[in-house]
Order: C-alpha cells, then sequence, then structure tokens
C-alpha cells in the first residue's frame, strides 16, 4: 500500500469515528436523565473513540510527515 493509499485510509476512518462520536454525542445529550450508568458508558465508549481519533490524527500526520521527505529526495 503506498503512502497516499494510507493517508487516503486514514483520513476515511477519521471521517466515519468522528461521525460516529458526534452521533453518540447526540443520542447522549437527547437522553436526558434516564439511565445514568448507561449514560456513563457511553460517555465512556465516546472518550475512547476520541483517543482512537487523536491517535489517527498523529498517524496521518506522520504519514504526511513521510511523505514530504520522499519527496524531497
Amino acid at each position: 500500500m503506498s503512502i497516499e493509499d494510507e493517508i487516503r485510509q486514514v483520513e476515511e476512518d477519521l471521517a466515519r469515528l468522528r461521525a460516529e462520536n458526534k452521533d453518540m454525542r447526540d443520542q447522549i445529550r437527547t437522553m436526558g436523565a434516564t439511565d445514568q450508568i448507561e449514560i456513563s458508558a457511553m460517555i465512556s465508549q465516546s472518550d475512547e473513540q476520541l483517543e482512537l481519533i487523536a491517535e489517527l490524527e498523529r498517524r496521518r500526520d506522520r504519514l504526511m510527515e513521510k511523505q514530504k521527505e520522499e519527496g524531497a529526495h
């Protein structure tokens, strides 16, 4: 897989995860004060997704830097 393909895949994963995380946060806001345990679990899951998003952003940045370095040679 080329660096461009990897970057494209990471960007697609980021877009999907961001959309899923937004949907989850929207669900949490509309749930009200129903099941606090379920809300807590959803918040934890959302936070874990945010950590994954941050890791994917770092990976994308490393790939883009590698792409620049290879282009400079």
